[in-house]
């Protein structure tokens, strides 16, 4: 077996990554501002197409089922964090608690392995999905303009670049509360566009019938577990809660209960309207289904200008947010704790690390502009695993419940049926990228759906 790699907090005394950009000084609804803005983003507004692969009753159960086992996972993880802090070990990163727990090296690369591809991932769609944004409002106003969609995504990669340097996770939490209200904002704009475009009389046709054949009715119902599964995801819950100032036993509650009472009100209001109005023609993005390319808008322009300027907004909250993992990497071995966190010493390497980091997801997102397709496979084979498995070995291993226990039989029936899901989830995500590939194009000037 791999020896694991000592516990960070053995180091703290030098480690910059605690010190400076998991600061530990924030309260429970702090951390509920940092859980919504990692959860309740702009991929909601894909969950009527997530729809549009189960049906209504499909979609329903699915949308509750992954709700209350995301809920119960990250309470359990919270829990298995507080236990280790009562023993006197502190974990405030996901891959030192997985090495502790696991007692094996091979755990805490996996882990870092996950994490850094889910959060460079999201970090890349966040500035490509702002972009977008930024091209939807330039091209209401200039229809023919020259500009393309990588200019777009030069200029938010810039504004990324500044907002970056915010030095530590706690410094987000005003942004992340102004996250918190644009996320309700642009989800009451956008159901109330649906049900205005609803009750119009050149309303859309409205079919809710699946795939014809049953291998398409199964394989768009798996890329659909796997795209709310993706939505409910949040890689970085440790990292929230070392963000919370000592002790941490309870707050971690408080908090889930105000991101999951937004979760209630903006998912299935979301997911409701988009698929009542535009059924299984929703576009992975209800936004688009409100401005089709032929016939007049389905709504108000100034309802779905105002939305879009909500989202862009908030996606610079969500790119901040899963950076961080990133920035307290790059910042454990190049900043010096025994020096200010605003010191020349720091302050220097700091804006290179970070300026290099944003301007490569910038680059990325530019060159891909098909990500979202690539995010599904990312969905399958990183959230699900961290989400949905990894949670509830950690709380197995930790307080050993009996093996004829409810809480251990509920726990090893989600391991065994998302296990499945994930496998099945890759394979039909692989299957939309491998079909969608005509499609692609380096650096088109048109997002694939």
């Amino acid at each position: 077996m791999a020896t694991p790699p000592e516990p960070d907090h053995f180091h703290r005394d030098t480690d910059a990554g605690a010190a400076f950009v998991l600061e530990s000084k924030g309260e429970w609804w702090h951390a509920g501002f940092h859980l919504t803005t990692a959860i309740v983003g702009p991929t909601i507004l894909t969950l009527p197409y997530a729809f549009r692969g189960l049906g209504w009753g499909l979609g329903f159960l699915c949308l509750t089922v992954m709700g209350v086992v995301t809920f119960y996972s990250y309470f359990l993880m919270s829990k298995v964090l507080d236990h280790c802090e009562k023993a006197g070990r502190r974990h405030i990163r996901f891959r030192e608690l997985a090495a502790d727990v696991f007692g094996s090296g091979w755990m805490f690369y996996i882990v870092v392995f996950i994490q850094t591809t889910i959060n460079t991932g999201i970090s890349i769609g966040a500035i490509l999905l702002a972009g977008e944004c930024l091209q939807i409002m330039y091209s209401s106003v200039s229809p023919n303009g020259p500009l393309k969609l990588f200019e777009f995504i030069a200029m938010v990669t810039a504004v990324m670049i500044v907002l970056s340097q915010l030095p530590t996770f706690h410094s987000l939490r005003h942004l992340n509360m102004a996250s918190l209200f644009l996320s309700l904002g642009y989800t009451f704009l956008v159901v109330g566009a649906c049900i205005n475009a609803g009750l119009l009389k050149h309303a859309p046709p409205r079919d809710y019938s699946l795939e014809s054949s049953e291998s398409a009715r199964v394989f768009s119902a798996f890329t659909s577990i796997s795209i709310i599964a993706a939505i409910f995801g949040n890689g970085i819950l440790p990292e929230i809660q070392a963000t919370l100032a000592p002790p941490a036993t309870g707050k971690m509650f408080k908090g889930l209960l105000m991101c999951y009472s937004v979760i209630l009100v903006t998912f299935y209001s979301a997911a409701v309207a988009g698929y009542w109005v535009f059924g299984n023609k929703s576009n992975s993005n209800i936004l688009k289904s409100l401005l089709p390319d032929e016939g007049p808008a389905l709504a108000p322009t100034w309802v779905l200008g105002l939305g879009v300027i909500f989202v862009l907004f908030q996606l610079f909250a969500i790119g901040l947010v899963y950076s961080q993992v990133a920035y307290e990497i790059m910042e454990k071995n190049s900043a010096d704790v025994n020096q200010g966190v605003f010191s020349k010493r720091n302050l220097i390497p700091r804006i290179i690390l970070r300026t290099i980091y944003v301007i490569f997801c910038g680059f990325m997102a530019a060159m891909l502009p098909f990500f979202g397709d690539i995010n599904g496979v990312v969905g399958a084979v990183g959230f699900i695993p961290l989400d949905f498995v990894l949670p509830m070995l950690l709380y197995n291993m930790t307080y050993k419940p009996r093996k004829s226990s409810i809480t251990y039989l509920i726990n090893i029936s989600i391991i065994i049926v998302f296990t499945g899901a994930g496998i099945m989830g890759a394979f039909s995500s692989v299957r939309k990228l491998v079909l969608d590939a005509k499609k692609f194009k380096l650096f088109s000037d048109d997002v694939v759906d």
